[in-house]
């Protein structure tokens, strides 16, 4: 089965961590990503830029209604909860989650929804557990579970509580999710 959707997850210390991910992804990867990163609402988020400079794909805000394209990462926007329904990305400006919107928690668990046991999701450097129930739902539906191994985290609490939820999560490296995720994404077992 190739996990060609691809969510992430990052808040304090991920935007290094998210770099090195996407550092260490093919141009050639058949896989669309979504990310999630803890910013406040009223920030400009420059995420999209840094990551696009930082790989090889091109990353840019999601738009409401969006279709979904492979070889790009759509990162959430301030302020709103980035969703996947069929095929398409949705903007969501509902109640936060873990005090946050955008919430890993959504993001992670509509893809499990909608795309089942297609989803690889990853959880970053972050401070509190945001990611950890999203986790849960993505390996509940059968999709793949990594996590940043927490003694190389800046900020250790996202790892170390998604490891505590989901006990079937792969925990790795920095420099080890891009080759996981481009295998999962292949249909290889890792």
């Amino acid at each position: 089965m190739k996990h060609d959707i691809v969510t992430l997850g990052a808040s304090a210390g991920g935007v290094e961590a998210l770099q090195a991910v996407v550092r260490s992804i093919p141009a050639t990867i058949d896989a669309a990503f979504f990310v999630v990163m803890h910013l406040s609402a009223w920030s400009r988020s420059e995420l999209p830029r840094i990551l696009s400079n930082a790989g090889p794909l091109p990353a840019m805000h999601a738009r409401d209604d969006e279709p979904i394209e492979q070889g790009r990462i759509y990162v959430a926007p301030p302020d709103y909860h980035l969703v996947l329904e069929d095929s398409r990305t949705v903007l969501w400006r509902g109640p936060k989650e873990n005090r946050s919107r955008p919430s890993i928690n959504v993001l992670f668990r509509s893809a499990a929804v909608a795309y089942r046991e297609r989803v690889t999701g990853v959880v970053l450097s972050g401070a509190l557990d945001d990611g950890s129930a999203g986790l849960w739902w993505i390996r509940r539906y059968g999709g793949a579970a990594i996590v940043q191994d927490p003694a190389e985290a800046i900020v250790p609490d996202m790892p170390r509580s998604a490891l505590e939820h989901v006990d079937t999560a792969r925990i790795a490296r920095l420099s080890e999710i891009g080759l996981l995720v481009s295998r999962l994404a292949a249909g290889k077992e890792v």
